[in-house]
């Protein structure tokens, strides 16, 4: 399991603390699970979702309420259930505009880009309407795309590569698309949009920002001598850094090209030896491909002693609260105790392990 969170959703106990106010009805919801042969390991779950529909209805839940949690939870459920056969392969979310016709230099650009993206083994996802989506889709191809479609009133409707696929998921909610795009994805593409493409992007920033969503790269590219994503990343430094509503460190968390090579190999550097990395209580636990050289661990230490602090840096092995993810058991570790929690500083830090020299 992909755990965007970093760490949260695999801290959360497995078994329910839960109780219904009954232990006869706990008994019967317990019994029941197990008769509809769910796994063992997932039944304390399963028995506290059945809990929480009991007490929905004794609280006398709104009909429009139940109508919206119920709906939710089979979207989530679909998703799931797309995306579950293709958890090993690498995911290139791309956002941009549904209004941008093909023979713009935009939707040129979001289809070679797919198509080389594609060609290095990664899937894409869009959000399945035309445009920017379209061309991401149409350069992906039919057999490594996904397709996250909204339910409108007008304008969005699935591309013709996408429509009619397995891969493609409706959804009713805004909110539980944008969750499957975040949670799925291994970077995040954006092309010139509307109130959609920035939605987005705000979306996955504030998550990083803030540590709510794993950090990931976020790249923002333009059509060749383009000016939008300029433009916006102007609008950042001249108000928001300025009014010192955000911090310089944050400029950090995403990259504005137009070419498109860039963007690609932003990617792809990125997971050079970064795999990924999850918090076990207060320690961060950064897993990578290879180990580092003791030299590389030193200089570490001495630039990133803001983050790091008087704390150790530490190269080891897999701690035993990481037993959940078997996969990465066998990735060396670095693992320290964050003086404070900046995470534009900790993607510099991640820049920095993907280019410091293996161990011998």
């Amino acid at each position: 399991m992909q755990d965007f969170t970093g760490g949260g959703i695999h801290a959360l106990p497995i078994k329910s603390t839960r109780s219904c106010g009954d232990p006869e009805f706990d008994r019967r919801i317990a019994t029941l699970v197990e008769e509809w042969g769910v796994d063992e390991k997932t039944r304390g779950l399963i028995s506290e979702l059945m809990i929480t529909a009991l007490k929905l209805g004794r609280d006398k839940t709104p009909l429009a309420d139940l109508k919206l949690f119920n709906r939710s939870l089979r979207e989530m459920r679909a998703g799931s259930r797309v995306f579950a056969p293709y958890r090993d392969r690498r995911k290139v979310v791309v956002f941009g505009s549904a209004r941008t016709d093909p023979q713009e230099e935009e939707f040129q650009a979001a289809e070679a880009f797919a198509t080389r993206i594609r060609e290095l083994g990664y899937m894409i996802i869009t959000g399945g309407g035309e445009g920017i989506m379209g061309a991401a889709q149409k350069g992906a191809g039919r057999e490594s795309s996904f397709g996250l479609n909204i339910r409108l009133p007008f304008e969005q409707r699935a591309n013709e590569t996408i429509e009619g696929d397995s891969k493609l998921v409706n959804f009713n909610y805004f909110f539980t698309r944008k969750l499957n795009f975040v949670k799925e994805s291994h970077a995040v593409v954006l092309f010139p949009g509307g109130f959609g493409t920035m939605d987005e992007a705000f979306e996955v920033l504030t998550l990083m920002q803030t540590g709510k969503a794993r950090i990931l790269p976020v790249v923002m590219v333009d059509k060749p001598n383009g000016t939008y994503w300029r433009t916006w990343n102007s609008f950042l430094a001249e108000y928001l850094l300025k009014l010192g509503l955000v911090s310089s460190e944050d400029f950090h968390l995403f990259k504005v090209t137009d070419h498109l090579e860039d963007a690609i190999s932003e990617i792809e550097q990125f997971y050079r030896n970064f795999r990924s990395y999850r918090w076990v209580g207060d320690r961060l636990v950064i897993r990578m491909n290879y180990a580092l050289a003791d030299s590389a661990l030193s200089e570490l230490r001495g630039r990133f002693h803001d983050i790091v602090g008087n704390n150790v840096l530490e190269q080891t092995v897999a701690l035993p609260e990481e037993q959940n993810e078997p996969e990465l058991a066998n990735f060396p570790r670095l693992v320290f105790v964050p003086a404070h929690k900046n995470f534009g500083r900790f993607r510099q830090l991640i820049d920095a392990i993907n280019v410091a020299p293996p161990a011998e």
